[in-house]
């Protein structure tokens, strides 16, 4: 098998688990706490990051990107050519579908059900902007930094906390939101408001791209594989 093919692997499997985190974690904690919105979301989130920190450690000697706006943002900086990222991110959309497929399947709910939930306004917009470019901020100061062992804990912690500081509970993930549109559970999102979160993310990702090279203009691609070889080590 070759590398492309593995690292394609790598974030078909991840996303997919990130996935069963979110909408099982979700339909889980609708059904533990009914009456508690709060809580609900506390369940949620703490679900989804502490699944992060354990599927980037497990693959990110493979690939463990589980997202197309960061794989957009390797792509632009160097990091990974065309075909790569292309192959990347078709493994990560067809990873979040099974992903939510497989969720659903597991409470019992049909394998796929359109979303019903409705998530729409500048609001929101904004908020995947800004939890998207948090999240580019996170991923590339952590390695940028020398530090790609500590990105697991660092985008574990992120994702936690944006869940409750972004009012649109911070999806910042276009493979995600697209995933999402295929549980009518306490995770989804309507297909109608898929595509306004998912530009929102890539405009986030565009920011998030420029504000790295900015903060970080030494870096280059050279660096970025040594840092990669020292997470192998």
């Amino acid at each position: 098998m070759s590398t492309l093919s593995r690292r394609a692997a790598a974030e078909f499997v991840g996303t997919a688990f990130l996935v069963m985190a979110v909408v099982g974690s979700g339909v889980m904690a609708a059904r533990l706490s009914p009456d508690d919105a709060g809580l609900q979301l506390l369940q949620n989130s703490l679900a989804t990051g502490a699944a992060l920190v354990a599927l980037i450690v497990a693959l990110q000697p493979v690939s463990a990107s589980f997202n197309p706006v960061v794989t957009l943002v390797e792509r632009a900086l160097g990091m990974i050519d065309t075909r790569a990222a292309a192959g990347l991110i078709a493994g990560q959309v067809l990873g979040g579908l099974a992903g939510t497929i497989t969720a659903n399947l597991m409470f019992g709910l049909d394998a796929v059900a359109w979303s019903t939930h409705q998530r729409t306004g500048p609001d929101l917009w904004l908020a995947e902007v800004i939890a998207t470019v948090g999240l580019l901020l996170v991923i590339f100061g952590t390695v940028r930094s020398g530090r790609a062992d500590r990105v697991a804990f660092a985008v574990g912690g992120y994702i936690t906390a944006a869940y409750w500081f972004t009012s649109s509970t911070s999806f910042a993930n276009p493979a995600v939101t697209i995933a999402r549109t295929l549980t009518d559970t306490f995770a989804g999102i309507a297909p109608p408001s898929a595509p306004a979160f998912i530009l929102a993310q890539l405009l986030g990702g565009a920011l998030g791209y420029f504000l790295v090279r900015f903060l970080y203009p030494s870096f280059t691609a050279a660096a970025a594989v040594a840092a990669d070889r020292k997470v192998l080590s």
